[in-house]
């Protein structure tokens, strides 16, 4: 693979996967139905059919910059989230060593729903 770079190496200020962020201040509209149906970018941990050919990489985009990766997603699905498609992905990945998260994370993708949605 060709190596690549992040967009973004720190994590928005409103980036739901912290934990003193309340989704409903997400800018752009905040959808709680569209927030849901991120549930599709979370990998079962250690599943191995997202590596078989032609199998897209589901990916949670950042609210704030374009066609860049959600940095609490990504350190979420390469930590306890095991996505192993992820994992191969970023081993080309020049700066991922640079990735700063703000402040105590969400252990689970159902943990940055608002809690009236769960």
């Amino acid at each position: 693979m060709r190596p690549w770079r992040l967009k973004r190496t720190r994590q928005c200020a409103l980036c739901p996967w912290r934990q003193d962020v309340n989704p409903h201040t997400i800018p752009h509209g905040y959808s709680v139905e569209r927030h849901q149906a991120l549930r599709e970018t979370i990998a079962p941990p250690a599943d191995v059919s997202a590596l078989l050919a032609g199998t897209p990489l589901r990916v949670m985009a950042c609210h704030e910059t374009e066609a860049a990766p959600c940095l609490g997603w990504l350190m979420h699905q390469l930590g306890p989230g095991n996505n192993l498609a992820l994992r191969l992905r970023v081993l080309s990945c020049t700066n991922l060593g640079q990735v700063r998260l703000v402040g105590p994370q969400h252990a689970t993708f159902e943990a940055t729903l608002p809690r009236e949605a769960c």
